[in-house]
């Protein structure tokens, strides 16, 4: 059964019904970006409104790009160096971390912990401070303003 929350696009597509293989993974992602049309905020959206899991999935997977995951969970886009690096990786690559930023000797570092977001502030061998959920950019912004 459809809910009616779920983009009619997609509901039609029967993508509400729960758990996917990869060839119906692909598929969805290509029709969420068809959908998005490149927009972010409405690729967001969408995500949104797909079951959980199914998103969840989508969103460790390599069918988006670890910038979408980043706009995803904090719809916010980081500066242009950032935004490229997580341009051209995998969603899959957050659950090792990729470094986002470098501030003298510390590291930004971008992943995803129990399908929580979390930024970590580290000069390599110490976490320095950790930011976990929505609120970790920000948090994170205003923790590095009283560093430096």
């Amino acid at each position: 059964m459809c809910r009616p929350q779920i983009v009619p696009a997609l509901c039609a597509a029967g993508w509400d019904r729960g758990m996917v293989n990869y060839i119906e993974l692909a598929g969805l992602a290509d029709k969420l970006f068809e959908i998005s049309d490149d927009d972010d905020e409405r690729l967001a959206e969408v995500l949104d409104t797909l079951d959980g899991e199914i998103r969840e999935t989508l969103l460790a997977s390599d069918f988006l790009n670890a910038y979408q995951v980043f706009y995803y969970h904090f719809r916010e886009t980081p500066d242009e160096l950032a935004k490229e690096r997580l341009q051209l990786r995998a969603a899959s690559d957050l659950a090792r971390g990729i470094v986002i930023d470098e501030i003298d000797i510390y590291e930004v570092v971008f992943s995803i912990k129990d399908r929580d977001p979390v930024l970590l502030f580290t000069d390599g061998e110490t976490v320095h401070e950790e930011f976990r959920g929505r609120a970790a950019y920000r948090d994170m912004a205003g923790s590095l303003e009283e560093w430096f």
